[in-house]
Parts: structure tokens; C-alpha cells; sequence
């Protein structure tokens, strides 16, 4: 059993406690980072002296080495070590004797695995950013398809406003927006080097921890020992980003799973991201966007799992945080899964729009633009909304929508409405005639777009 430790203990550690208190089973992810760290630790011992340049370049060369086998297959990382920080200083240690026992001078396990973490959540941060990027990529090309293809906007699920599907999916274009801010946030604030804390204390070794964190690109060291050995708060906050992520997503999934039904028939999607029935044969089910709506709650629980685990940690390490890996790993793959499959789905959605249009007709949805035409002629707008009120009654009893009233009708409610109320409440004036910014006309869409692009371009 490699392991870093052992000189005060007279006995072997019971194999179940071993077994329990072991991470290599899913800190072995960590083989990389654990290398990389490694080879910047030895260039700063070589740099201040307490290296020879030889002893540095043997074990900066044989660590490239390790790390090409592993990638390789060759070398299979051995679970019966503790860590993968063990597994990686046995076969270093295997391979050049003394001059391998040097690596872990002017070091800890515990300022080891916060580095290690660090460069991990780093990289997944970055890989995080990248399919959302591609995923509004996605989006933005649906935005400027479907300029004038008019749906209804729902508020309480209930249709309340004719809008566009560019208008739809822009709103979702700003949440993932967003989300690559907060990445980028999170980043920034977590972007400095712990290595050199050793386990709580620092060292009395003349360590350089500028030149490590520039090795490595930090911004600069942690300036507390005790934080930088025990701070997870970047894996809590990249934990919730990737569950807002998820929020994100699951509303997205609701919407397309409403439009799929057969009650709706907005969309259609396509068979490679659809699922049937083992029974019945006429089902096509929207098992990606439900999955992904499912899966939300998982990501919420790694979140809510961490915070739980770290809210009675005294400082400085604890072995509680040890809980961090599973938890963070297991939520950046689905999430990063999930981000990848949902955008497969929506890149080859149809869009019914014949059936989007009628819906958006068929809801009283210009009911807000007759008000507001009796508002131009002079009619305060209470007034106005009590007017249109009755006409949506009268409408409903007769089964028919705002537009097929006859101007006498209309008149026999109102004596202000003219002809020009026709063209006041059709689909295409309610949408077109909203030019402020954010809102659903073409002009105002065109513009948000040629913003989303520049931004995309950019970032």
C-alpha cells in the first residue's frame, strides 16, 4: 500500500479503514494536474537552490514519463495506493531511488491536493465555457432564422402576447450569457496558487511561490497558509454555477416538451433525439429535454452536499473535504453532457410555424394592442382595459377572435374603434410595432442580434 506516511505508526492500518479512508478511486482524474503541479514544484526547488538542476531535470524527466504512460496505457495507475499524489511519488521513487524521495520537500498533501483541485476546476471551467459558447452559437443562428416566425408569449402558461421565436430564444440566448459570466467570475476569484501553504503553516523553506503561481498561471499566491489548504469556496461556487446552468436548461427542457406534446405541435423533434414506446408505437418521446430536466436535481445535490459538508469544518484541512471530488466530478460530466445534448437537440428542432402562428392568433393575444389603440384615441387606459375586457367575453361566447368582430360590433362597445383597428391588432403590427429595446419586433431583434454576435466574436 504506497502511502506518505507511516514513520509514527507500529502497525499496518486495518485494510477496511484503509479502504475507506483511500481516494485514488476517483482522485486518479487528478493524475494530470497532480503531474503538472509536480514539474512547477520542482522547477521552484531547482530555482532557490534546494535542487540541484540535475536532480530537478531527472525528476521533471521522468515525471513526463509517468504522465505519457498513463495517457499511453502502458502504466495503469494502481488503486491499492492511497492517492494518486502516492501512486505518482511511488513510481518516481521506483524509478530514480533518493533523488525521487526530493520531489515533496517544501510541500504537504494538503496544500498538494488544493493545487491539484485548483488546476482541475480550472480546466473544466474553461471546457465548461466552450460548449456554452458553441450552445449560443446554436441559439443564435435559430434567433435569426425566425425573425417573423410569430408564437404567442405565455405568462402563467396562459398566452398573453404575440412574440417571435427569436424573441423566445433570445431570452435564453441572455441566461447562458450570463452563465459564462459567472464561470468567468468564478475564475477570477480563484486564480491564485495555494501550493506552498504546506500543510497549514507555510515552510522554513526559502519556497518562491511567485514563480510557482507564474509556472502555473495564477494570478499570484494565496496569501494565508490556512485558507489556501482550505478553502473550497471556488468548487461551491462552480457547483452553483453549474446548477444554474442546469436551472437554465430544465426550464428550456419544460418549454420543448410542451411544445412537442400533441396539444401544442410547435416543434418536432428530430428522431436521433427522440425515443419511442416499447408498447405503444405511435409515441415519440422528448426523453433528452426530460433527462435533462431530471438531472437537474442531481447537480443541486452535489451542491447542497458540499455546503452541508463544509458548513462544520474548523480550520485548517480536514478530511471531510475529501467529499469535494466525487461530488464536483460527478456534476461538470453530467453538466457538461447534458450542455452538449441539449444543443444537439434544439441545432435540429422543427418548427411547426403554421401551428405557432394560429396559436398566437387563436389566444386573444393582440388583446393588449386593442387597449392600447383606444389609448391613442384618448381613452385612459383603465378604461380601455375594461373595454377590451368585455370584448374578450362577447368574443368568447361567440367563439371567435378579436379581428373577426365587425367594426359595429366593436363600435357597439366602444364607439372610438375605426377601421384601423384591423391593422392595429394583426399579428405582424403587434409584433412590429414594439421597437423598444429587448422587445420582439424585427428592428429591434436585428439590433439585439448584431449585439449577441459582436459579443459571441469577442469572448
Amino acid at each position: 500500500m504506497a502511502q506518505l506516511w507511516g514513520g509514527r505508526f507500529t502497525k499496518e492500518t486495518d485494510q477496511l479503514v484503509y479502504d475507506f479512508n483511500a481516494s485514488i478511486k476517483f482522485d486518479k482524474k487528478l493524475y494530470r494536474e497532480d503531474i503538472v503541479g509536480s514539474k512547477a514544484h520542482v522547477k521552484m526547488l531547482a530555482k532557490v537552490g534546494i535542487l540541484t538542476d540535475k536532480e530537478a531535470l531527472d525528476i521533471e524527466n521522468e515525471l513526463d514519463n509517468i504522465l505519457e504512460s498513463i495517457e499511453d496505457g502502458s502504466l495503469v495507475i494502481d488503486e491499492t495506493c492511497e492517492d494518486i499524489h502516492s501512486f505518482v511519488e511511488a513510481c518516481l521513487i521506483k524509478k530514480l531511488g533518493d533523488t525521487g524521495k526530493k520531489l515533496h520537500t517544501g510541500r504537504s498533501r494538503n496544500d498538494q491536493v488544493a493545487l491539484d483541485m485548483r488546476l482541475y476546476i480550472r480546466k473544466k471551467l474553461e471546457e465548461i465555457d466552450v460548449e456554452l459558447k458553441d450552445f449560443l452559437g446554436v441559439i443564435l443562428r435559430i434567433m435569426n432564422e425566425n425573425l417573423t416566425t410569430v408564437m404567442p408569449g405565455f405568462t402563467h402558461l396562459q398566452k398573453a402576447q404575440p412574440i417571435t421565436v427569436a424573441h423566445h430564444f433570445g431570452a435564453y440566448f441572455e441566461m447562458f450569457k450570463r452563465d459564462r459570466q459567472r464561470l468567468f467570475d468564478i475564475k477570477e476569484r480563484m486564480n491564485f496558487c495555494p501550493l506552498g501553504s504546506g500543510a497549514l503553516a507555510g515552510t522554513t523553506y526559502n519556497l518562491d511561490r511567485e514563480y510557482t503561481a507564474e509556472l502555473l498561471g495564477f494570478y499570484g499566491p494565496t496569501l494565508n497558509s490556512m485558507d489556501g489548504v482550505s478553502d473550497r469556496d471556488y468548487v461551491i461556487e462552480f457547483l452553483s454555477a453549474l446548477s444554474i446552468i442546469m436551472m437554465h436548461l430544465s426550464r428550456f427542457s419544460e418549454e420543448v416538451i410542451i411544445w412537442n406534446s400533441n396539444e401544442y405541435q410547435f416543434v418536432e423533434i428530430d428522431d436521433a433525439y427522440s425515443t419511442g414506446s416499447s408498447i405503444m408505437p405511435q409515441k415519440k418521446n422528448p426523453d433528452i429535454a426530460e433527462l435533462v430536466r431530471g438531472k437537474t436535481g442531481r447537480v443541486y445535490g452535489t451542491l447542497m452536499s458540499l455546503l452541508t459538508t463544509m458548513k462544520g469544518i474548523p480550520l485548517a484541512y480536514n478530511k471531510d473535504m475529501q467529499e469535494d471530488k466525487e461530488l464536483a466530478f460527478d456534476a461538470i460530466d453530467t453538466v457538461k453532457n447534458c450542455i452538449i445534448l441539449f444543443k444537439g437537440m434544439i441545432d435540429t428542432l422543427k418548427f411547426n410555424k403554421d401551428v405557432m402562428r394560429n396559436s398566437a392568433k387563436n389566444g386573444f393575444t393582440n388583446a393588449t394592442d386593442a387597449a392600447d389603440y383606444l389609448v391613442k384615441h384618448g381613452v385612459p387606459f383603465r378604461d380601455a382595459h375594461g373595454i377590451v375586457g368585455r370584448i374578450v367575453l362577447y368574443c368568447i361566447k361567440k367563439n371567435i377572435g378579436i379581428e373577426d368582430m365587425k367594426l359595429s360590433e366593436l363600435k357597439s362597445i366602444s364607439d372610438v374603434f375605426e377601421d384601423d383597428i384591423y391593422d392595429a391588432i394583426s399579428l405582424d403590427t403587434c409584433v412590429n410595432t414594439r421597437l423598444t429595446i429587448g422587445a420582439p419586433s424585427v428592428e429591434a431583434m436585428k439590433n439585439s442580434i448584431k449585439k449577441e454576435t459582436e459579443y459571441l466574436k469577442n469572448s
